[in-house]
């Protein structure tokens, strides 16, 4: 991925989409916006927003676990900068997939969300951050993750 179809749109999206994922950045401000459009459910999607960077802390314990560092391809150096030089699992796509996930199950119609993390997902790769194997095994943890997270015990 980080071969080809690359040029500067294709790459300054890429980069947007990682900025965005930065610390579950988006999925903070989605959920708090949906908690204001739907008040009777807001306290569940308070939670869900706040599942990105919990799912980010959680991603990083198995990063430690695992200890992959980060792909090398000589002459095409990685198009985005990382808090460690760890790789396995993504944390982008982890908290993406975690909040997705969880959003989803507040309202079927948030399934939506699952295209945005889907893309934050895959600009990792792209970028030259991950290998694709960091990014499904992100996206696993971050569904279960989303699974997992109580929600819908306030009424």
């Amino acid at each position: 991925m980080r071969t080809r179809f690359h040029g500067p749109r294709a790459e300054a999206v890429g980069k947007g989409l990682g900025r965005i994922g930065e610390y579950g950045a988006v999925w903070l401000v989605i959920g708090i916006v949906l908690a204001f459009a739907d008040p009777d459910d807001g306290e569940d999607w308070i939670v869900a927003a706040i599942l990105g960077p919990v799912a980010i802390g959680l991603n990083y314990a198995v990063k430690l676990i695992v200890r992959r560092p980060r792909p090398v391809l000589e002459g095409l150096p990685p198009l985005g900068g990382a808090p460690s030089a760890l790789s396995f699992p993504s944390a982008h796509a982890t908290s993406s997939f975690a909040c997705a996930t969880a959003m989803t199950r507040i309202a079927p119609e948030a399934a939506i969300l699952y295209v945005l993390a889907a893309a934050i997902a895959a600009c990792r790769p792209y970028l030259g951050m991950h290998y694709p194997s960091d990014v499904l095994a992100g996206a696993v943890l971050g569904v279960g993750v989303g699974l997992a997270v109580p929600l819908g015990l306030v009424d």
